[in-house]
């Protein structure tokens, strides 16, 4: 099969798969809204944040690991079983810290202790999937990891539904009945994350059979060798959980007390209508991580890696353009509650901080195929000191617009180091007037058409049907080539 058809179709499965936790967000943003106040809604945020924080670090890098030596070694059970063994022994010690510690984690955080030990069980759940998920994308296994994900999905978006929504009635229309006794009022939050933990649990069964079938043979060399290769992974990943998460938390901390909370719902239920960027970013990464280890080396695999960094330009120019034009008509559906929409004029910013984002991660294939890492280290920890150094000057100033300034020049400042380090590394030759030429273009027309023309419907998508036929003109003879022949 054609290499490039078959990532385009595995990078299809693996997107849905991998972007579905990203859509349930999105799909539950108009509850949460709906059920929670603004000030509930960032307090909710904030301990998703600190959970998506300890994730990585509990990641260790090892998932990118395991894929660089699956690939190459002879032994691969010896991989595996190691990289299990690994996260099994490092979680369990987490989980047995966190929880003599966890009065002074909810002190420390600012977080109540009940709600610390939600996101200890979670966190735990999620670190002990890792390897397994891994194995399936290495495998090229992509319609059984899609399954897991969509059932994590489904459990998830149904549990907050019915403790949510349906709880409440049944228990309001039948006070006696036994779904009442299950009904706590002003329990929301709770719920949210019970919801979460049970999803949790259940993908952990679905993957249990990887860890009946392992040998558990366990090779320190093997081991230090992965470790070398992933820790400079495990400071990129902290450092781009800060970029990502980070301002939320400082959201919270550097607002007045008074407002703070609530600032930071609104900014983080806005900032969510910039995750079809990061929702598409995310599935073309997941496509195209294990492809760019597979073909490192195959015959001038820099070729490939370019035409893939210039249709990731195209797509994600559509989708800025797209999701800018129908501001608007997303706002209606996601955040219901006008509460809400004052930090709408987030939204461009956190679409092209996405783009950028998406842009880095194809540049980055230079460092991860060379086994120099490090660089994604010092590259990701750049943009995590730009995150934390603007938001704490500006976010007095400027309040949560401060953190989606912070976000754009973050991932912009990433993108462009990226290339740069890489120009000299492992050169690859990009068509940088064309990537240039539908970057400058999709930028140009979503200013004019959110902040010029003060988002209206029609101008925009007279400008989104221009760029779609600029698109078209100079991209349809390749798309006919890779998606219509055969083979």
């Amino acid at each position: 099969m054609n290499p490039l058809k078959k990532l385009f179709k595995q990078t299809a499965i693996y997107g849905l798969a991998t972007v579905l936790p990203r859509v349930l967000n999105v799909l539950l943003l108009p509850l949460y809204t709906g059920v929670l106040q603004t000030a509930g809604y960032g307090r909710v945020t904030v301990i998703f944040s600190w959970i998506a924080i300890f994730n990585v670090f509990l990641a260790y890098g090892m998932e990118t690991a395991f894929f660089r030596f699956y690939n190459k070694a002879d032994d691969k059970e010896k991989v595996v079983s190691t990289s299990l063994i690994s996260i099994l022994g490092s979680t369990l010690l987490f989980a047995v810290l966190a929880l003599i510690f966890q009065n002074s984690m909810a002190s420390a955080s600012n977080i109540e202790v009940q709600f610390i030990r939600y996101a200890i069980a979670i966190i735990v759940l999620d670190a002990f999937v890792i390897i397994p998920f891994a194995w399936l994308r290495a495998n090229e296994r992509p319609m059984k990891y899609a399954i897991i994900k969509i059932v994590n999905v489904v459990i998830n978006l149904g549990l907050n539904l019915f403790f949510l929504i349906l709880l409440p009635k049944m228990a309001q229309e039948n006070a006696d009945g036994f779904l009442s006794s299950l009904y706590v009022p002003d329990f929301e939050i709770s719920y949210i994350f019970i919801s979460n933990l049970i999803a949790s649990g259940v993908t952990l069964l679905l993957m249990l059979p990887l860890y009946l079938k392992c040998k558990y043979d366990f090779d320190i060399s093997l081991w230090k060798q992965m470790f070398k290769y992933a820790w400079p992974v495990l400071v990129a990943g902290i450092a781009f959980t800060i970029n990502e998460v980070f301002d939320k938390i400082l959201l919270e901390r550097l607002l007045p007390e008074d407002v703070a909370d609530s600032e930071t719902g609104m900014y983080a239920a806005c900032y969510k209508l910039g995750m079809f960027m990061t929702l598409f970013a995310t599935a073309f990464r997941m496509g195209i991580e294990p492809f760019f280890f597979s073909h490192a080396e195959s015959e001038n695999p820099q070729k490939a890696y370019a035409q893939i960094t210039n249709y990731f330009v195209v797509l994600g120019s559509i989708i800025l353009l797209g999701v800018v034009v129908y501001a608007d008509l997303f706002k209606v559906l996601f955040i219901q509650n006008s509460e809400y929409w004052e930090a709408m004029d987030i939204v461009p910013l956190i679409l092209l901080a996405g783009f950028f984002l998406g842009i880095y991660h194809n540049l980055s294939v230079w460092y991860k195929v060379t086994d120099k890492t490090r660089y994604g280290a010092f590259i990701s920890v750049i943009g995590a000191f730009i995150t934390i150094g603007i938001n704490f000057t500006l976010i007095p100033v400027l309040g949560y617009l401060a953190s989606a300034i912070a976000t754009v020049l973050a991932y912009g400042s990433m993108m462009v180091l990226s290339y740069y380090f890489g120009k000299s590394h492992y050169p690859i030759p990009y068509n940088f007037r064309k990537i240039l030429f539908y970057l400058g273009v999709s930028i140009l027309f979503s200013t004019l058409s959110f902040y010029v023309f003060n988002r209206n419907m029609i101008i925009g998508t007279v400008l989104l049907l221009l760029f779609l036929g600029l698109v078209y003109k100079m991209e349809n003879e390749m798309l006919r080539k890779i998606f219509l022949r055969k083979g």
